[in-house]
């Protein structure tokens, strides 16, 4: 009768051993799956968040007083602009990158001086590879978020724009 006792001990012992076994990886799987969901949900963020940098830099070129158009000196010139009488606001605050959760963020140094864009200093590899918008089409395959470049160019002027045409008469 002992033998059989010390065998259901152990029928039983290996019962919870393998319970545990296997509720540890549902737990690592599931980790896993909420880890993923929670970086998809970061990059959704870091774009929208780049792209009120763009949006806040358009407007800041766009809005320049006289002829010359320039951009921003600092990010800090996005939430008060002080070229004008009045108050001029294109952001209402630095956003944190969600990527770095850093207020820091790298800039684009635009050609004729001030910024024309800014990016995440994180340097880790994006889940989202493609499927991206008109404006952010060269993030696709980019193999950081530093590579994701939020930049405002303005529209090339026509060929021919700015001269005097011609009429015959």
């Amino acid at each position: 009768m002992r033998s059989g006792s010390r065998r259901q001990s152990g029928i039983t012992y290996l019962a919870v051993l393998f319970f545990v076994a296997a509720s540890g990886a549902m737990l690592a799987a599931t980790a896993t799956l909420w880890s993923h969901d929670r970086q998809r949900e970061k990059e959704q963020e870091l774009l929208w968040t780049g792209n009120q940098f763009r949006q806040a830099i358009a407007l800041y070129y766009q809005r320049s007083p006289g002829a010359l158009k320039r951009y921003p000196e600092k990010l800090e010139d996005l939430l008060e602009d002080r070229r004008y009488l009045t108050r001029q606001r294109y952001l209402r605050k630095i956003y944190r990158d969600p990527i770095t959760a850093n207020l820091k963020w790298g800039l684009v140094a635009a050609p004729q001086g001030g910024i024309m864009g800014v990016y995440s200093l994180s340097e880790g590899r994006p889940i989202k590879s493609g499927n991206f918008s008109e404006a952010e089409g060269s993030f696709s395959g980019a193999a950081r978020y530093s590579d994701w470049r939020f930049l405002y160019e303005p529209p090339a002027a026509p060929i021919g724009a700015g001269l005097p045409s011609r009429r015959k008469q």
